[in-house]
C-alpha cells in the first residue's frame, strides 16, 4: 500500500514531464507495476485467509442448524414449549451472527496491527532536540565554527568556519551541489550539525525554541510554496495578527499590488495549491511580501529573483534593498549586480569555503569568482546576429 501511494504521488507530480515527453501510455510503467504489485498482494492475503473464513463460515452455520433441529427436536418430544423453541431458533441467528463479526473483527486487527508497527517505526525515530530557551538577542550576527554536515553517510560541508558580522549582506556563490543551500538550511536550524556549531548572537541555534529561532529569519525561497488560501492570508502567514493596511502595504512594497487588485476579489482570491493559478514571478513577489511583512532583523534569500520577470525586476531589487535594510543578509545569487555589492562574498565549492572576501578582492584572484564574474559579463554581452 506504502508503495503504491508513493509511485501516485510520484506519477501525479510528474504527469507535466510524461507528457512533455509524449509518454503517455509508457510513461506510467511504474505506476502499473505498483498497481499490479498491489493487486496481487491483496489476492493473497485474501486467498491466505480464505480457508479460515470458509471454515468459520461452515461451522457457524452447522452450529447453527444444530440449535435450530434440537428446538424441534425438544418441541416434538413436549420437553420444550413452542415459545421457547420460537426463542431457540432466533437466538440461533443472534448468537452465532455476533462470533461472525467478532472473527470479522480479528481480521482487521491484524491489519490494524501492521499499521501500529509502522506507527511506533515512525515513533522510535530520533527526534530533533526541541529543549531551547525562548532567546531574545540584540545582535544578529551568525558564526560557523568547524561545522561538518551530512545527508546519512554523504558529507556535504567540510569544516565550515565563517563570521557574518551584524546587519551586513553576505552573497554566497558556487557551481551547482556545492552546499550553499545546506549553508542557510543550517542557520535556519532545518538540519543539525554533525560536528561543530551555528550561532546567532552567541548563542548555539540549539538552545533557541523554534518558535524563537524562527520569529529572528525571513527565508525567501527559489521554489514559492504558497498554500490554498486567500492572497492575504498567504501574506499573512509569517505575521497571523497583521491588519489588512500592513497585507496592503508590504504588497506595494514588494511590486505586487497591481496584479492583486486585478483579480476578481483582489486580496480575497483563493489560489490554488501551491500557488497553481499564479506565475512563478507573481508568487516570488508574494514570498517577498511575506518575508517583508514578518520584518525579521535575519533574512536569507535563495536566489530570490530568479523566476522574476524583467519588467519588474529593476522595482523588485528596489522592494529587496527596502527588505534588507539594517539587516543581516545571506543571499544565495547568481546576478553580477546583486553579488558585486555584498559586504562579503562566499564562493563554496564542494562543502568548503575556497575564496571568501569583497569583489573588488576577489576579481583580482584566479579562481570561480574571475570565472563567475568573466562568465555573467560573456552572457550579458552576447547578441545574436541578425545577419547570420
Amino acid at each position: 500500500q506504502t508503495a503504491l501511494v508513493e509511485t501516485v504521488l510520484e506519477y501525479v507530480q510528474g504527469m507535466g514531464v510524461i507528457k512533455s515527453f509524449n509518454l503517455s501510455g509508457r510513461g506510467d510503467k511504474n505506476l502499473q507495476d505498483a498497481l499490479e504489485y498491489n493487486r496481487k498482494s491483496n489476492l493473497g492475503m485474501e486467498q491466505l485467509m480464505t480457508p479460515y473464513t470458509i471454515f468459520q463460515e461452515l461451522v457457524l452455520q452447522i452450529a447453527g442448524i444444530g440449535m435450530m433441529l434440537a428446538a424441534v427436536v425438544f418441541w416434538i418430544n413436549g420437553t420444550m414449549t413452542l415459545v421457547n423453541t420460537l426463542m431457540v431458533i432466533i437466538m440461533s441467528f443472534l448468537v452465532f451472527g455476533q462470533i461472525k463479526l467478532f472473527g470479522m473483527g480479528i481480521s482487521m486487527l491484524r491489519l490494524a496491527d501492521s499499521s501500529i508497527e509502522r506507527t511506533l517505526q515512525t515513533e522510535d525515530m530520533e527526534q530533533m532536540d526541541e529543549s531551547g530557551k525562548a532567546l531574545a538577542v540584540k545582535k544578529h550576527d551568525i558564526v560557523f565554527d568547524d561545522v561538518h554536515f551530512a545527508y546519512e553517510s554523504k558529507e556535504i560541508l567540510h569544516g565550515i568556519n565563517l563570521q557574518i558580522p551584524d546587519k551586513t549582506t553576505t552573497a554566497v556563490i558556487g557551481p551547482s551541489g556545492s552546499g550553499k543551500t545546506t549553508l542557510c538550511n543550517l542557520i535556519a536550524r532545518f538540519w543539525d550539525v554533525n560536528s561543530g556549531s551555528v550561532k546567532i548572537g552567541g548563542k548555539d541555534v540549539r538552545d533557541y525554541t523554534l518558535e524563537s529561532l524562527m520569529e529572528q529569519i525571513s527565508m525567501v525561497f527559489q521554489n514559492v510554496y504558497l498554500f490554498a488560501d486567500t492572497i492575504e492570508n498567504n501574506i499573512k502567514f509569517g505575521r497571523p495578527e497583521a491588519t489588512h493596511a500592513e497585507v496592503v502595504a508590504a504588497a506595494k512594497r514588494a511590486c505586487c499590488d497591481d496584479f492583486i487588485e486585478a483579480l476578481p476579489d483582489g486580496y480575497n482570491t483563493v489560489i490554488g495549491e501551491g500557488g497553481a493559478s499564479l506565475s512563478g514571478g507573481e508568487k516570488q513577489r508574494l514570498s517577498i511580501a511575506r518575508a517583508m511583512l514578518k520584518d525579521a532583523p535575519i533574512v536569507i534569500l535563495d536566489e530570490a529573483t530568479a523566476n522574476v520577470d524583467p519588467e519588474n525586476e529593476d522595482r523588485l531589487q528596489k522592494a529587496i534593498e527596502e527588505l534588507t535594510k539594517d539587516k543581516t543578509i545571506i543571499m544565495i545569487a547568481h546576478r553580477l549586480k546583486t553579488v558585486r555589492n555584498a559586504d562579503q562574498i562566499l564562493v563554496v565549492d564542494n562543502g568548503k569555503i575556497v575564496q571568501q572576501g569583497k569583489h573588488d578582492d576577489l576579481i583580482k584572484q584566479q579562481g570561480i569568482y574571475a570565472d563567475f564574474v568573466l562568465g555573467r559579463k560573456e552572457a550579458i554581452g552576447w547578441k545574436l546576429n541578425a545577419g547570420n
